[in-house]
């Protein structure tokens, strides 16, 4: 059992991310309301899984986006080559001076501790990324001539304008002509589509872009919210669904949308927000794989542990095309990125083998 994954020396790139970046800003141990300094990172649901893909696995990816050409700009673009993802293909919209209208975004995060959860405030309206249309990209020469094994974008980017959607939608159109494998993260964001059409929107947006998805990742409030599939056997007190109960989920939405040849979550018990049951599951063909379990994970920052489980997994696929490598490459990179600070992955490939094998926290000389 394995997808039809283009081999990597047909193709420039072997995943591209299509999705908005921010410059997250972020108080550390302190609280957004209180703060006197920031550590700036840079962050995007999207980009992020380009990002980890590129550091931790040595993976060749790229980044289709835009920002306003001016110094913060130029900021988050140096983030980005550190990453050491590609930029060739971003927009650069001119600055009007003031931002009115047009600017780059901010997301301010604190990362919560104990019983005080993690709170994010994105400061994104008008940004040079929401206002990307069809059109703006050449993807016959991305996905034809340049060619790409794996594009992955999501819900977040889809949410951002109605334009954003149309462009997810020609984007991966565009991917499934020339047979590059199609990842979609529900990503549903409440406060994203209260302004346009809150959930019904959501669902109208997420079940078109659905027909054309070959992967699609999410968690229980993602399928439902974006999808329509009731699950049963949700713990409201801990935000926590039972295995078994996404699984049903899971059977119902591959009825509806028989091209997702992969369909797969992360699965947590919150206990506190520092520390959470870890777990993963994934859909192929007809069989559920299981990872291994991370019980009570201490977590210093949880932002960005789904988009780390979305490019292990995407690695998983790349590498050896394999659906239970996919998930325990999945979860244990999730798990290391929810260990340190900022929105991507600090974690090497040799330390997510060395989860996957079952290693301990010992000091390492």
């Amino acid at each position: 059992m394995s997808l039809p994954i283009k081999p990597a020396d047909a193709c420039t790139f072997d995943e591209v991310s299509l999705g908005e970046v921010m410059l997250r800003l972020d108080p550390g141990e302190g609280r957004i309301r209180t703060t006197r300094s920031f550590q700036a990172w840079e962050g995007g649901g999207e980009y992020n899984v380009a990002r980890g893909l590129k550091k931790a696995f040595g993976m060749r990816t790229a980044l289709v986006s835009a920002f306003v050409d001016n110094e913060v700009g130029h900021l988050i673009e140096d983030f980005i080559h550190q990453g050491g993802v590609n930029t060739d293909f971003l927009l650069w919209r001119e600055d009007d001076g003031i931002g009115r209208s047009v600017r780059n975004g901010l997301n301010f995060t604190e990362r919560g501790f104990g019983i005080r959860g993690a709170v994010g405030v994105p400061d994104r309206g008008n940004t040079a990324a929401s206002q990307m249309k069809p059109g703006d990209v050449d993807w016959e020469h991305l996905f034809g001539t340049l060619g790409v094994r794996w594009f992955h974008t999501g819900g977040i980017y889809a949410a951002l304008s109605a334009t954003t959607a149309d462009v997810v939608i020609e984007a991966v159109q565009a991917a499934k002509k020339h047979g590059t494998i199609v990842s979609y993260d529900l990503n549903y964001r409440p406060s994203l589509w209260k302004s346009i059409g809150g959930q019904d929107k959501a669902r109208e947006v997420n079940r078109e872009i659905a027909k054309h998805v070959d992967v699609m990742i999410g968690n229980e409030e993602d399928f439902t919210a974006c999808l329509g599939f009731e699950v049963e056997g949700v713990d409201e007190s801990i935000s926590q669904v039972e295995s078994g109960a996404f699984k049903a989920m899971i059977e119902r939405a591959v009825a509806d949308f028989p091209n997702f040849k992969v369909a797969a979550t992360t699965l947590r018990r919150v206990i506190t927000a520092t520390k959470n049951d870890w777990s993963a599951v994934l859909w192929h063909d007809g069989t559920f794989y299981d990872s291994r379990k991370y019980p009570e994970l201490e977590i210093l920052d949880r932002v960005g542990g789904g988009d780390s489980f979305a490019s292990g997994l995407t690695f998983g696929f790349l590498e050896f095309n394999d659906p239970q490598k996919a998930v325990e490459y999945g979860a244990a990179h999730g798990a290391l990125a929810s260990t340190t600070p900022g929105d991507t992955s600090m974690a090497t490939r040799k330390e997510v083998e060395k989860q996957i094998a079952g290693g301990g926290a010992r000091v390492v000389r």
